[in-house]
């Protein structure tokens, strides 16, 4: 049995327009994104494939890996994920105003949010580009924020009704709102966290004040659709200022220092094969200085001294795997077939990871490599030590496991 692994993952990028989510997207998956300073140049989702990088059980086990759905480079292995560029948004995109609608329904279907602000203070409550330092990155936050919550407030008052109904048929409120809600990737498990959290649960939906509505969705919000704050534009010389003001006002949030641009040029010379450089990493090393530009060389020199110098990375990388590894509390893992050589049937050796959720069990694990392997699933062999583990052994990070069952063993 094959194991073809898809990035199942998926990452928004969402923010007001120019505030530089389609150069975090390019220079995350090395696509060519239309960019443009026209407000909504992004009419349509941009779709791509980045990364996630975690250390790699290769070195652990002192072996040479050839990996199949992902790749190790020096040790790391760079795990895909789906990246989606939404169009920008506007203050009254609930309501329909400017791209709202398909902003909207396309960012229900990501697993946790990148919120792209502009630090430097350079884009105006419309979304147009201005002077630099005379914008407000925070209020911009909130504005998006406010955006998210309306939007889902109003879609369970749209279903009021069916809501009512399925409660009065027998089933709870969480069940009943998470028939309505399973389309936009928001589960029961969500709502209820949602509804103690909010102080709900006990209360009849039908007796819930305006006010009820919408501290129940902006705790929903926050629950269902986790969310980073990317401030960008960190390269420029108002940003620094903002976002201290982007940290301290939001204490509860994680605030990433960012220059997209930055880490795009890099990018893109080391494709060129000018320099070497990994994502994520503080430092890069110029290969052909004779093919560089006067231009290029001052540009490396400012991202080196501005960027890698002041905030040790262009924040792009490190926004990923904050996103995927912290907030979705996702685990790597590494299904083997063979537990001793630690391959798969055609002896590639550690050929596979996957990112599972935390509190995963083997079972899962199985399900997704093949639904066959969960009948008569019996156990999985621990690669380190050898031992069997039961099909509810609760998945830790950079497993190495082999599965067993009645069918066929993966």
């Amino acid at each position: 049995m094959e194991l073809v692994v898809l990035a199942t993952v998926k990452v928004g990028l969402i923010g007001k327009t120019n505030t530089g989510k389609t150069t975090f997207f390019n220079a995350a998956t090395l696509g060519v994104a239309e960019v443009s300073t026209y407000p909504f140049t992004t009419k349509q989702p941009n779709y791509g494939t980045a990364n996630v990088i975690s250390l790699c059980v290769c070195r652990e086990f002192g072996v040479k890996d050839n990996p199949k759905n992902s790749k190790c480079i020096e040790g790391w292995r760079y795990i895909p994920i789906e990246l989606i560029d939404l169009p920008g948004l506007i203050k009254g995109a609930w309501a329909g105003k400017g791209l709202g609608n398909q902003f909207l329904s396309v960012a229900s279907q990501s697993d946790v949010l990148l919120h792209v602000v502009d630090a430097s203070g350079s884009v105006d409550e419309e979304g147009r580009l201005t002077e630099p330092g005379s914008g407000n990155p925070l209020a911009d936050y909130y504005d998006i924020e406010e955006e998210l919550v309306m939007w889902l407030m109003k879609l369970i008052e749209k279903n009021d009704d069916k809501i009512i109904k399925g409660v009065k048929s027998g089933k709870n409120l969480a069940e009943s709102m998470a028939e309505i809600l399973k389309g936009v990737k928001i589960s029961e498990e969500h709502i209820v966290q949602a509804l103690n959290l909010s102080n709900l649960k006990d209360k009849d939906f039908e007796n819930w004040t305006p006010l009820d509505d919408k501290k129940f969705s902006q705790t929903l919000r926050e629950i269902a659709k986790p969310t980073i704050v990317v401030a960008n534009k960190m390269d420029l010389d108002t940003a620094p200022e903002y976002f201290k003001k982007l940290r301290d006002n939001l204490p509860d949030k994680i605030v990433v220092p960012c220059s997209a641009e930055a880490e795009l040029s890099l990018r893109r010379a080391e494709q060129k094969g000018l320099i070497k450089y990994i994502p994520g990493q503080e430092t890069f090393e110029i290969i052909k200085m004779d093919g560089l530009t006067e231009r290029q060389k001052w540009a490396l020199d400012y991202i080196a001294k501005k960027i890698l110098g002041e905030y040790m990375r262009t924040g792009v990388q490190f926004a990923l795997n904050v996103a995927v590894f912290k907030l979705l509390k996702m685990n790597t893992v590494y299904p083997v077939y063979d537990p001793q050589k630690l391959s798969d049937k055609h002896g590639n050796i550690l050929p596979d990871v996957l990112l599972m959720p935390d509190n995963s069990t083997v079972e899962d694990l199985a399900k997704e490599i093949h639904t066959e392997l969960t009948r008569g699933l019996l156990y999985a062999i621990d690669a380190r030590t050898g031992l069997r583990l039961p099909v509810n052994y609760k998945l830790k990070d950079r497993d190495v496991l082999s599965i067993y069952s009645t069918t066929r063993r993966g």
